[in-house]
């Protein structure tokens, strides 16, 4: 998420005038549209979920998956440059196979992804802002959680202003990911877009669309709408919720989670 006006919201938000030595807390959650601006240099930054929980259902299979505190953490090393730890503590994923009703579950720790973003314009002010996100994904996980291939990309996201109160965000993304038959990497292009509006000075909204295809072949679109709230308990510390509504039937069928984030 980004900011809206002088609020510590992280949805997509109109760059806000930085007030002395720091500017305002900008996170890449609850939207899965990331923010272009870094945490100050020589700060920290926590964004993580308590819980998610992951719901598919199609013709063959019903998937459920629960993971328990994701974390991205992130430390500011340079005045427009930070750096991103990020996974996932504990996943649980049972699938149940709808004509004969076995299941089956695999639950471990998951894969760690390494992100540098860097800011072209914008960290401290403007209409507009402007990022530089690549990435790495170590193969990590435990129990059968991840495909075991490291996997590599760039995220490019763009906030726009609209007024004190509404902003759009934007985002395009490459991933590098291993195809389904093990034989090498195919590109998976992403897209997604985000309206947030501060409700008031510290509770917010967001709705996003977001979409996913691989260049892989016989892959099919992954398409879902989204929406959410922020809440700033202080300058430093937000919590928030939503959910995630498939809409092709490649998309899982619906993802709810509750998250907080924390600047030090």
């Amino acid at each position: 998420m980004l900011r809206i006006g002088l609020l510590p919201l992280t949805v997509l938000a109109t760059p806000a005038i930085a007030q002395g030595p720091s500017r305002e807390m900008s996170t890449d959650r609850p939207d899965k549209t990331e923010s272009p601006y870094t945490v100050d240099a020589g700060r920290f930054q926590i964004e993580m979920d308590f819980a998610t929980f992951t719901f598919d259902d199609d013709a063959n299979f019903r998937v459920e998956t629960v993971t328990i505190a994701p974390v991205n953490f992130k430390a500011g090393i340079g005045r427009d440059t930070d750096l991103q730890l990020i996974f996932d503590s504990y996943v649980r994923e049972t699938a149940t196979d709808r004509t004969t009703g076995a299941r089956e579950t695999i639950d471990g720790f998951g894969d760690v992804t390494l992100r540098l973003k860097h800011n072209l314009w914008g960290n401290d002010g403007g209409a507009t802002a402007l990022a530089l996100m690549p990435f790495v994904k170590l193969p990590t996980n435990s129990g059968g959680i991840g495909n075991d291939a490291v996997e590599f990309g760039i995220i490019v996201p763009l906030a726009i202003g609209v007024s004190d109160r509404v902003g759009i965000g934007l985002m395009t993304e490459v991933d590098f990911l291993r195809e389904a038959d093990g034989d090498g990497l195919a590109p998976s292009f992403i897209n997604s877009a985000t309206i947030a509006f501060g409700l008031t000075e510290r509770l917010g909204l967001y709705t996003e669309l977001f979409t996913e295809r691989s260049a892989e072949d016989g892959a099919r679109w992954v398409v879902t709408g989204d929406a959410g709230l922020t809440y700033a308990i202080t300058d430093d510390l937000q919590v928030d919720g939503g959910v995630n509504l498939g809409i092709t039937d490649a998309a899982d069928d619906f993802n709810v989670f509750l998250g907080i984030s924390r600047r030090f």
